[in-house]
């Protein structure tokens, strides 16, 4: 399916997100969003909630549905910023092969 393509000019979307994963995103910011969380995916990453506000763990949907959700071992959040953002630096990197951390300018 032919959508709306990541590009080096979405970098901007990605500064946005990276300093307020949480709330209020912008229609460009949106629309970045709206791709990376898009049907086409072979791998979802989601949160699965270990426990209540305090804990997550990375996880895969399954391709099929019905089938289990796959959890990546190793993966544990104790922050839902960060995850978030993680999460983000990952659907990035598949989409357009570019490492976030490196693109990005770094803040102090």
């Amino acid at each position: 399916m032919a959508r709306y393509q990541i590009t080096e000019e979405d970098l901007a979307y990605a500064q946005e997100f990276m300093e307020t994963p949480i709330g209020y995103h912008s229609p460009g910011l949106q629309r970045v969003l709206n791709r990376m969380r898009g049907a086409d995916w072979t791998r979802r990453y989601v949160l699965v909630i270990e426990e209540r506000y305090r804990l997550w763990r990375l996880a895969q949907l399954p391709v099929g549905r019905g089938a289990q959700v796959e959890i990546i071992e190793g993966v544990v959040y104790t922050d839902l910023v960060e995850a978030e953002r993680d999460i983000f630096r990952r659907r990035w990197k598949d989409l357009t092969g570019q490492d976030l951390d490196t693109a990005l300018p770094q803040t102090t």
